[in-house]
Formats: C-alpha cells, structure tokens, sequence
C-alpha cells in the first residue's frame, strides 16, 4: 500500500507479535530479565501482567525466542479450559500421545513420566500461558499440583502466567492462596511514557527500513501519544492509520491532522490533555500552525 512512498520494506506498525520488531524498553526489557532470571533459577511459578494492549504477548514470543535449548517449552495461547481439556492440551503441545477417549489419570501419569525424562537430560521443561485470566480456579490448581513434581534438587516444571489484571483478581480467592503463595517473581508491565512512546515508534520505523529523519512531525508524536495514552497496540493502529492518511494525500511525512482523522477512526482512542501538561507547550506549537478554532473543534484533546 504505501511501502514505496515511505520506503520502507515492510509495515511497521502491524498488530502480529512479530518479535523482530521487539523494542527493549524499560518497562519490557526489565520484564523480560524477570522471565530470564526466574526460569534460570529454577522457580516453579511466574507471573507477568499488563492491560490489554501494552505488550504480553510479544513479550512472550520473545521469551519463547530467547531460550536457549537447556529449555524444552510448551505455548498455550487459548487456556480457558476444564481440567481434563488442560491436561490434554498440554500432552499434545508436549508431544505425548494419549489415547482420543482418554483418562484424566492416564494423561497425568504421562505427563509426569515426561517430565521425569526431560529432567533425566538435564532440560528445564517451561509452561507459558497466554491470556492466563481466562483459566478456570480448578485448573490452576490443577497446574499448581503439577509444580509439586519435583526431583531432590529442583522443580520438573516451570510455569509462566502472562494476563490482564483480571489475572491479579482472581489469584486472591482464597482457594488460590497456595498458589498465589508459590509466585516469587511477578511484573506489572505500564503503559509507556511520551519519550517511551517517541522510541517505540522510532525503532519499528527503523526495522521496517525507514533509513530517512522525522517521518512523523514532533506534534504527530505527541498527538499519538496522547490519543493512545501509551498503549503500543493502541500506538500501532494510530500511526498505521495516520500513515495511510498521508499517503492518500501524497505527502511524505505524518503531521498532526492525519493523526487526528486516525484517532477518529479508532475505538479506544482519546486523549485529555492539560494546561499543566509537559507537553502542553507542543500542543500550543499544534494550535498556532492550525489556529485555536481547529484544535478546540478536535473531541477528546481539549479539557
């Protein structure tokens, strides 16, 4: 679409988790040295949290990457299941074959005698749970009786928890506090900063091949950061769709107005922005080029 007129070698602002594009921010390169130190020392129970939007599942792609082959991992994106469905799934993303109708019991005694033989060959064997609210009580406690395996040295199985805060609430039941108990390392991944923001979007444009200066106008940025509060799914979509904008005006560089028609075009997007504000002063550099009666008329930006 408009990869020619930017010229760039692919979009860089897709919504697919596409690792190459990780951005080591403070907020997800802290978390990920968490994941790292955590599954190298052997704990039993992780646990990473975060809005809808602000990164986990990239996040866990990467980890998924950046383990090395001491681990033997297996990825369940889609958890909302009943005891014996979670038993079953993770024998089929483990490789152990077990009968169509099969026996909760079975399937245990399987999935143990795979844990016994991975730790035989002195591998680490690695759950990761995506979207982690959705798992049902019963069956975290299911995977927490699945942590008890252990041999005299250390845990037959690690697992990682990535999910909403919706996550947080419901490890609070009190049939959950042995679980809860068994988490030692946990991270809340934060919506970004305005000089997070400005980085972020700065990096993919240079993985997509962008090799120019100052695609996006400073005011762009900062209507981006504004209307996304930070978010980077909410960033992604803003800058693509204001991208689009521009090339369908033949201009080469996104201005503050393509950000503002983006915004309008996006659930979720809106933005307040103070007199107080740091980045008010941008905001006046926005109104003198546009005049006062433009900005005020833009829902969601003036108080």
């Amino acid at each position: 679409m408009y990869l020619e007129h930017f010229g760039l070698t692919e979009y860089p602002f897709g919504l697919t988790p596409n690792t190459q594009f990780f951005c080591a921010l403070r907020v997800h390169q802290e978390a990920l040295n968490v994941l790292l130190v955590a599954l190298h020392s052997g704990e039993g129970f992780i646990k990473i949290t975060g809005e809808v939007g602000t990164g986990k599942t990239m996040l866990c792609r990467k980890l998924l990457n950046e383990l090395d082959a001491s681990f033997v991992t297996a990825y369940i994106p889609n958890p909302a299941l009943s005891q014996a469905e979670l038993l079953a799934v993770i024998a089929e993303e483990l490789g152990i074959h077990s009968e169509k109708v099969f026996r909760q019991g079975s399937v245990l005694k399987r999935i143990s005698r795979h844990l016994l033989k991975v730790a035989a060959e002195g591998k680490h064997l690695v759950l990761v749970f995506d979207e982690a609210q959705a798992i049902p009580p019963d069956s975290l406690e299911l995977l927490r009786l699945l942590t008890n395996l252990e041999t005299e040295s250390r845990k037959l199985l690690q697992i990682v928890l990535f999910g909403q805060p919706e996550l947080d609430a419901l490890l609070m039941r009190p049939n959950l506090r042995q679980l809860r108990q068994r988490i030692t390392f946990s991270y809340r991944l934060e919506r970004l900063g305005w000089g997070g923001t400005e980085h972020y979007l700065s990096s993919r444009l240079r993985v997509a091949g962008y090799n120019e200066e100052h695609l996006l106008t400073a005011p762009a940025y900062w209507f981006i950061h504004t209307y996304s509060r930070g978010t980077p799914r909410l960033l992604n979509i803003l800058a693509h769709k204001a991208m689009m904008v521009a090339y369908g005006k033949g201009l080469r560089r996104v201005r503050a107005n393509h950000v503002r028609a983006a915004a309008a075009d996006t659930e979720g997007a809106r933005g307040v922005v103070r007199p107080d504000s740091p980045l008010w002063p941008v905001g006046l550099l926005v109104a003198a080029g546009a005049g006062w009666v433009a900005l005020s008329g833009v829902g969601g930006i003036w108080p």
